[in-house]
């Protein structure tokens, strides 16, 4: 017998209530219970319901609408959300996908992405087929030792993990000398080298119980191995299933990698969604990173997913950003403030820059840098269902 999801709409307009009613009849594995503009009798009816969907209209009261989804879905963990608006403007998207919603659709009601939809919701939520990875990756790089990447990859983990509330994996590919622990000032039990002996064994609940997560957040870690004759034994199809089983897990992976070109390197940049390739402003770092782009364009890299990141900038430095975008003919993704005394006091005592000062202007540099690519990552999802891309 077919799992039956029970299913409340909430509306001020009778006449999407009833056309969400006959659809959802029609579609049959989706139970109508009822239809209502009361939030509290929503609630009520939830906390009965071992499962259940909440398809919600906000076109009328928007900001009262999007309290309400942040609320069942922070109480209710098994409640999914669809929201409904006509007004979708990206950026409203945004807010709602961030707060918890599951899906946005925009009205009028179109039957067949409706169904589409509905369909994806019960095979998640009944188990019936695996959930499509919606992971995005990103590897923080540089070929130049002393720019700063294990820097921003931990930081922006870390502010990943807070603003979007899912759950992110950091990993350090840095065979020979990883650092990203010491960052953290955390001692794991298991290391990069432990999950590759043993990917047949890896599953969700292995990584979010194995991985080290730190303090109360949802960021887990992945340690670089201890001894460098454990990178030996490493192959660059260990690196693609890694990705691939972390994929499964988490809705971002970071990479903070080595700096050269070894297999592994560019195994990790192949199987990367964004690369945030860090140099800093000056000469010798500049040329560095001319003749790194040279390669990734001869090794089939994507140029749209190479996004250049000046670490340590200043506003007055003599080579400004426009001369710096004029070099390597590419626009300049983000710019990280130099900001060399909360950075070292955060290094020192091995806490993230926001536990030193969350109002320097580095901290919010990585907060911000964090919330572009989340942002990023909805707006295309958006974007992709609109038939704009």
């Amino acid at each position: 017998m077919k799992q039956s999801i029970p299913t409340i709409v909430v509306s001020e307009q009778q006449s999407t209530c009833e056309l969400l009613k006959l659809y959802l009849q029609e579609f049959e594995n989706f139970n109508f219970l009822a239809s209502t503009s009361d939030f509290s009798k929503v609630c009520n009816a939830i906390k009965e319901l071992e499962k259940s969907l909440v398809i919600i209209d906000i076109s009328l009261y928007q900001e009262q609408g999007l309290n309400f989804v942040s609320k069942i879905t922070s109480e209710f963990k098994n409640c999914r959300v669809i929201v409904l608006s006509d007004k979708p403007q990206v950026d409203l998207v945004i807010r709602a996908m961030r707060i918890g919603a599951s899906d946005f659709i925009s009205l009028p009601l179109i039957k067949d992405e409706f169904f589409d939809v509905l369909t994806k919701h019960y095979l998640d939520m009944t188990g019936a087929k695996p959930k499509k990875s919606k992971c995005r990756v990103v590897t923080v790089y540089s070929n130049k030792g002393g720019v700063g990447k294990t820097s921003i990859a931990a930081n922006l983990a870390l502010e990943l993990a807070k603003i979007t509330k899912e759950n992110v994996a950091l990993i350090d590919l840095n065979f020979q000398l990883g650092d990203i622990t010491t960052f953290f000032d955390l001692k794991p039990s298991f290391n990069i080298s432990y999950m590759l002996q043993n990917l047949d064994k890896i599953n969700e609940d292995f990584l979010l119980s194995t991985l080290e997560k730190y303090k109360d957040t949802s960021l887990y870690i992945l340690a670089d191995p201890p001894y460098f004759k454990q990178a030996d034994n490493v192959s660059s199809k260990d690196i693609t299933k890694l990705f691939s089983i972390l994929r499964d897990t988490f809705s971002y992976v970071v990479v903070d990698t080595f700096g050269g070109f070894d297999s592994k390197a560019i195994n990790a940049l192949e199987n990367s969604d964004l690369i945030l390739f860090v140099t800093i402003v000056n000469l010798p770092a500049l040329r560095n990173c001319q003749r790194c782009m040279e390669l990734f364009d001869k090794i089939g890299l994507e140029d749209e997913k190479i996004q250049i990141l000046i670490n340590r900038y200043m506003e007055n430095d003599e080579i400004s950003a426009d001369d710096v975008e004029e070099v390597l003919g590419k626009n300049i993704y983000w710019k990280i403030p130099n900001n060399y005394f909360t950075m070292m006091s955060a290094i020192n005592k091995g806490v993230p820059v926001s536990m030193i000062n969350p109002d320097s202007n580095l901290a919010l540099s990585f907060k911000n840098l964090a919330l572009m690519i989340s942002d990023s990552m909805y707006r295309q999802n958006f974007t992709k269902k609109q038939g704009r891309v």
